[in-house]
């Protein structure tokens, strides 16, 4: 009988971009840099495979880095190699698994000054009496601060599946209520590994209520829909390029931002795309500026869900997702693993007040048989048209969330 070992783990957040020079749990900058400029390669790596797709897009590219680490650590040979390659991770396994820890424990630092709701936890869930490697539950343990907490599978499959669930939908303030699906879970599992996030952070600079009024938003130049567009004047990270206006518009504290990318034309969205490297990426950030700005943003509410394994397999780690090749005796012992299904689920609330944004990732491994009036005048950033936007960490560069809105009626 096959056996799975599911790995859920919601969205732990971003690490990308920029250049990270903190020195925490022992990890030096140098190797800081390296996990996070990889991390940024493979959240614009995944985002190039999934902008394809029709319609919104939004995902925690760290919550998969971070799911995918966990799973990795299990890896061994050429599965290890293809994983790592596909990942960006260029650092040995017993140095990139504390940087992850670190890039965790900065995180817990910013939740702790109380000014933005950035919470992440992680658990193991492994069938009772199942024998994995003491090492591996103990990596996990260590690095991503894992508690184990034995349920079992076999004979008591829905009952394990909404208390994973339950505890997902806590640690996302309901906004990942099912992240276990019916029949993703049978007799067969062995092993789930959650990580969830929550962030809900309010503007630094709130959109007064009164303001706010519906509009058009040019889904296409061939097509339009009413929203409720927020609109200010105030101070923001602004910057213009050929092409595109990038705004910064941070939360309170200054810790977090989101950086919006904005095409100048109604249908130049898949320009930007195209053009969304992290060299490029890195100049549209680094030319914010401060200084006086007209907004108008709309509200919206955006869900997305993701079957991964297709699209993380073409990327170039096929053998992790093939019943003969892969190799994950890292996690048993034994070459009788392999990753049967990648999903993600991600949500985000954008209005007045600020932003809420959670969720998760589940990987699922089977046993296989002041302004001067000299100056030019203000600039108008009018987000009335297909955008990018991605939450960063402001110290590290690190992206949380990224993603596209196309339409924000849907």
């Amino acid at each position: 009988m096959k056996t799975r070992i599911v790995f859920c783990l919601g969205l732990a957040l971003a690490g990308y971009l920029l250049c990270l020079r903190l020195v925490l749990a022992g990890s030096n900058s140098a190797d800081m840099d390296r996990v996070v400029a990889g991390n940024s390669e493979f959240a614009l790596d995944l985002y190039g495979s999934l902008r394809s797709g029709e319609g919104n897009v939004f995902f925690s590219p760290y919550s998969i880095s971070t799911a995918l680490a966990m799973t990795y650590a299990g890896a061994r040979a050429e599965t290890a190699d293809q994983m790592s390659g596909t990942l960006h991770f260029d650092l040995p396994s017993n140095k990139l698994h504390p940087v992850f820890s670190t890039l965790q424990t900065h995180l817990d630092a910013i939740q702790e000054k109380g000014q933005v709701q950035l919470a992440v936890a992680n658990s193991l869930w492994p069938q009772a009496g199942f024998d994995f490697r003491p090492d591996y539950l103990a990596l996990c343990a260590q690095y991503f601060g894992a508690a184990i907490v034995p349920l079992d599978f076999a004979h008591h499959t829905e009952a394990a599946r909404k208390e994973i669930n339950g505890w997902v939908s806590v640690r996302t303030a309901r906004k990942i209520p099912e992240l276990i699906r019916p029949k993703m879970l049978d007799e067969s599992n062995r092993l789930v590994l959650v990580d969830a996030i929550y962030f809900k952070g309010n503007w630094r600079s709130k959109f007064p209520i009164g303001q706010t009024e519906d509009q058009l938003f040019h889904v296409s130049s061939e097509k339009a829909v009413t929203v409720p567009l927020m609109q200010q004047t105030a101070e923001f990270g602004y910057a213009e390029f050929p092409g595109l206006q990038a705004l910064e518009m941070p939360y309170a504290g200054g810790d977090i931002s989101m950086v919006v990318l904005l095409p100048r034309d109604v249908d130049g969205l898949g320009k930007i795309e195209a053009q969304l490297t992290p060299a490029n990426l890195k100049t549209w950030t680094a030319g914010l500026a401060n200084q006086k700005v007209q907004v108008f943003f709309p509200t919206f509410t955006v869900t997305s869900e993701f079957s991964l394994a297709n699209t993380l397999s073409a990327m170039g780690m096929p053998d992790a997702f093939d019943v003969r090749n892969a190799d994950f005796s890292g996690m048993d012992g034994r070459k009788d693993l392999y990753i049967s299904r990648v999903i993600h689920q991600a949500y985000v609330k954008v209005d007045e007040e600020g932003t809420e944004a959670a969720g998760a990732t589940a990987v699922m491994v089977t046993l296989g048989a002041a302004y001067d009036t000299h100056e030019p005048p203000i600039p108008v950033f009018r987000a009335d048209h297909p955008f990018l936007l991605l939450i960063r960490d402001n110290q590290t560069g690190s992206i949380l969330f990224l993603g596209r809105v196309m339409d924000p009626t849907r």
